[in-house]
């Protein structure tokens, strides 16, 4: 034939790594024909079916079924089409197992029952309708009378997961935890109680609510006295004890003198219930699941905090 090559079924066979009868395969059902056969009858190849045949193996090897392969070798479709097409079912398959990953390491960590795996992996299947539901409506309980407080809306964005459309298995993981932990009673229960002791603290003439500042003034007073290994009943503690007491009485409005046991008493019970270490875990997931830096934990500071007014609440 003008010259050209011709291969036999074993030259193929030992120029493309496949066997004799996947190529005979391949022939009898017209993916690759042979280009002629000999006087006696045998099959012969020509460059154009070697190319072909790798073109085939490739796109085997990329898990594309036979049909489809015979449609793009018969240029009936685009071989850029299918694999734009398989690449998105691939990222499907992807994303499953990353789920089905996610969900074993949790259950191979925790020692989970079977019912608690079962749990796991129906969260982690949810989709992106079905988790916002999940979580307006833990959020929806947490905050419930509260929609209007003018801190509402930036409060619940800052509280709310946004899994990516590719995570990754520690964010899948991360996701399922935090959907659990949401629907604890007892969390939401705790949460809610928080959320309207922080509304009950504002000021009857502050516009913008303030949940965030009493946190942010531990934080800051509390942290380097912690560093500094300062005891909460040490003399060195009474300048920071006033000093959350003088910016918790602004929040309330009125002066830190109006009545001091019962400011004393009323910080260091806010102190304690924002002290749930579930509250420090929903964060900490919550940062993951959102790619944020992970937060640090104010346990630290709530427990020093609140030990210090305890020992310092003016007596009767």
């Amino acid at each position: 034939m003008n010259g050209e090559t011709l291969y036999s079924i074993g030259d193929l066979a030992r120029r493309t790594g496949l066997t004799v009868k996947a190529i005979r395969f391949y022939a009898d059902t017209g993916v690759v024909p042979p280009t002629t056969r000999s006087p006696a009858g045998y099959r012969r190849y020509g460059a154009d079916s070697l190319a072909r045949l790798e073109l085939v193996r490739t796109l085997r090897e990329l898990g594309i079924d036979l049909a489809t392969i015979r449609r793009v070798v018969d240029r009936e479709v685009s071989l850029t089409d299918v694999a734009a097409t398989h690449a998105e079912a691939l990222d499907v398959q992807i994303r499953v197992l990353r789920q089905r990953r996610a969900v074993l390491m949790a259950v191979a960590r925790r020692g989970s029952t079977l019912q608690e795996m079962d749990l796991m992996h129906k969260l982690a299947r949810l989709s992106a309708d079905e988790r916002r539901y999940l979580i307006d409506d833990f959020l929806g309980a947490v905050f419930d009378g509260l929609h209007d407080h003018p801190a509402f809306a930036a409060v619940t964005r800052s509280l709310t997961p946004e899994l990516p459309d590719d995570p990754e298995t520690e964010q899948i993981e991360a996701w399922v935890r935090l959907a659990e932990l949401s629907q604890d009673h007892d969390f939401r229960t705790t949460l809610h109680g928080m959320a309207q002791d922080l509304a009950a603290d504002r000021a009857p003439d502050d516009a913008t609510g303030l949940p965030r500042v009493l946190v942010e003034a531990v934080r800051a007073q509390v942290t380097p006295a912690l560093e500094a290994g300062v005891e909460p009943d040490s003399p060195a503690a009474e300048p920071i004890v006033s000093a959350l007491a003088a910016h918790y009485a602004r929040i309330l409005g009125h002066p830190a003198s109006h009545d001091p046991r019962a400011l004393y008493r009323r910080l260091a019970a806010r102190l304690e219930r924002m002290n749930d270490a579930r509250r420090d875990q929903y964060l900490s997931l919550l940062a993951v699941v959102n790619g944020w830096p992970a937060p640090e934990s104010l346990a630290p500071a709530l427990t020093w905090s609140a030990a210090a007014l305890r020992t310092r609440m003016p007596q009767r």
